[in-house]
């Protein structure tokens, strides 16, 4: 029988955990931390979006950073494997928009809570507060780990799923990329993705916590596009945040990096073409004629919202309706679609939902996952150079490889 380590409790750890027990090994699960499944707990806002329902081909193109390389294991363990994996658990799923899988209870809890108990089921032995120096090998085979203290595991394999460099307080603090290092592997430079913008703007602060609705935000460096998405947005104290500026953030976060003059665009009526919205301004400002403009806005944009948009058009606020010019109305309709703002940097890679960069793919085995430097290491999840977009792709990578690593390491020879 093989003895496996597990170094990381993860998503990617838990799963490898599971697959090598399942195919005959004594596991034994180190965690860092005081618990497993820290930074489970709260993706998808506390609510595990564990994968999406898009087709294989989709599922790697929204794996932006090395998603080819996931071909074989997302292959081998796809959407499909991950859903009926859970739902033998006893673990309900359901399906919500753009596909996203989240566990019916809507508790991410609930899905670390299904792993632990298949990992007890099958025997496995879970020690927390553990922390690894660095990986043992001998004549280029891993024979090990040792701790930080000096106690030292033997294994006839370890499974390195320590997580990134984001949210260290879920005990991702990137020490797998170190141990990795020490072993001969080369690290791509880490950077944050998925991670909210900061911005110029001082209005920015009138409207934290606003959120929006339906718009669409085009991305811009030096004044061409490079990315666009339509959904769920967020302004905070700094800047912003929600759904489709993390899907955009990587290619800013690349773009910044360069040295170049970063702008985002938001459409807040993206359904209208300007003629439906000057016509529809046209009908409120009609139905409001004897008010101000700062009074006739309510149905149109949000409360926030009107001040900051009165004062881009540069319009009066006090100026009543009936005097208000067809360039001025065409100046607020310009406002509303093309709402601009100034990316100075992104959030610190600690308040990234993923962590860009990582162990070189070059350097393992996209099949097994294993070393191709050093016999019977594997690895599996974000310490690997791979990231993805919102929407369950970064978790669909992170089981595919941790079923991968888990299965092959068990049937290591």
């Amino acid at each position: 029988m093989e003895k496996i380590i597990v170094v990381g409790g993860g998503p990617a750890g838990l799963m490898a955990a599971v697959k090598a027990a399942e195919n005959g090994s004594e596991v034994l699960l180190l965690e860092k931390m005081n618990r497993v499944g820290k930074k489970m707990l709260i993706t998808g806002k506390g609510r595990c979006n564990i994968t999406n329902t898009a087709q294989i081909p989709e599922l790697i193109k929204n794996i932006t950073g090395n998603g080819a390389f996931l071909n074989s294991t997302i292959r081998a363990f796809d959407n499909e494997d991950v859903i009926a994996f859970f739902n033998g658990l006893g673990l309900s799923t359901k399906i919500e928009r753009g596909g996203r899988i989240f566990p019916e209870s809507d508790k991410a809890a609930d899905v670390v809570g299904s792993m632990l108990r298949a990992l007890h089921r099958l025997g496995v032995k879970i020690e927390i507060n553990q922390v690894i120096d660095h990986i043992l090998v001998k004549d280029g085979t891993v024979c090990g780990v040792k701790t930080k203290t000096g106690k030292i595991y033997e294994g006839d394999a370890v499974i390195l799923a320590t997580g990134g460099a984001s949210y260290p307080g879920t005990g991702s603090t990137g020490d797998g990329y170190t141990m990795a290092k020490n072993l001969g592997h080369s690290v791509v430079p880490i950077k944050p993705s998925l991670v909210p913008l900061e911005t110029k703007e001082s209005w920015i602060k009138s409207v934290q916590g606003l959120s929006l609705k339906n718009v669409k935000v085009t991305a811009l460096a030096d004044g061409e596009k490079i990315g666009e998405d339509f959904g769920e947005m967020l302004f905070t104290h700094f800047g912003v945040s929600g759904p489709i500026i993390l899907s955009l953030s990587r290619v800013v976060t690349e773009q910044l990096q360069q040295g170049k003059k970063v702008e985002l665009s938001i459409n807040l009526k993206p359904a209208l073409t300007p003629e439906v919205l000057d016509k529809r301004i046209q009908r409120d400002f009609e139905k409001f004629i004897r008010k101000q403009i700062k009074n006739s806005l309510h149905e149109l944009l949000p409360a926030k919202l009107i001040d900051v948009m009165i004062g881009l058009a540069s319009l009066e606020p006090d100026k009543e309706i009936h005097q208000v010019t067809k360039e001025e109305r065409l100046r607020l309709v310009n406002a509303i679609e093309h709402l601009t703002l100034t990316v100075t940097k992104t959030r610190p890679i600690a308040e990234a939902i993923v962590t860009a960069g990582g162990i070189e793919v070059k350097e393992i085995n996209p099949k097994t996952m294993e070393s191709k430097l050093v016999k019977h290491l594997y690895f599996a999840g974000e310490v690997i150079d791979i990231d993805g977009y919102t929407g369950g792709f970064n978790l669909q990578a992170a089981f595919s490889t941790g079923a991968a690593a888990g299965q092959y390491a068990a049937w290591s020879d």
